[in-house]
């Protein structure tokens, strides 16, 4: 049976998973995120996408990017391609890295999008594997903070969904929900103890 069709059009936004084939790592090393966004790089400047967002996990990834000219599948299977030729030949493996195709939602609204942005970036946080999401180095957050520039992300479209392209008011809007969710996790626990 053919694999369904995505839907694609140029312009077309989209949250971006590609999980680790049997939740397995798709990144060991420093050196492989550092490949995985110098293939993203490379294949940016061949098809011409913008990327929005993204966060390199251990087993998974996430991008957030906007097709202009070339279709999204084309995209991700040069990404996935090039990156699993570069990991295949360095750990002497054979076969998929990855689970199946790549999943891909469109993002059809701007509040879609600026959920989606915020998500990605709170991933580390969400699986405990850094406090503070400036921690941890392998998502854009640090870019959308003005700590690094960078050639492969384009930050200004989140960023002018607030007032004046503020930084400090993205920040406040990633952040606020870390704070919510310690907070409903504090009553929780209280809610538990017996009076």
């Amino acid at each position: 049976m053919p694999k369904k069709k995505r839907i694609w059009y140029p312009g077309a936004v989209y949250h971006i998973m590609c999980r680790g084939n049997r939740r397995g790592e798709i990144f060991r090393e420093e050196e492989d995120y550092w490949v995985y966004l110098s293939i993203l790089e490379q294949v940016k400047n061949k098809y011409g996408f913008t990327l929005y967002s993204y966060c390199l996990m251990t087993n998974h990834m996430h991008l957030q990017m906007e097709t202009k000219d070339v279709d999204i599948g084309n995209i991700m299977r040069s990404i996935n391609l090039f990156f699993t030729k570069y990991f295949n030949n360095k750990y002497n493996l054979v076969g998929h890295l990855f689970q199946g195709r790549y999943k891909g939602e469109i993002i059809t609204s701007d509040a879609y999008n600026l959920q989606t942005s915020r998500y990605i970036h709170l991933n580390p946080v969400k699986a405990k594997m850094v406090e503070d999401i400036l921690d941890y180095p392998w998502s854009s957050y640090d870019i959308y903070m003005g700590m690094r520039r960078s050639e492969l992300v384009d930050e200004s479209i989140i960023l002018k969904y607030f007032l004046n392209s503020s930084r400090a008011l993205y920040k406040e809007y990633v952040e606020k929900s870390i704070i919510e969710k310690e907070i409903d996790e504090r009553l929780e626990r209280l809610m538990d103890v017996d009076v």
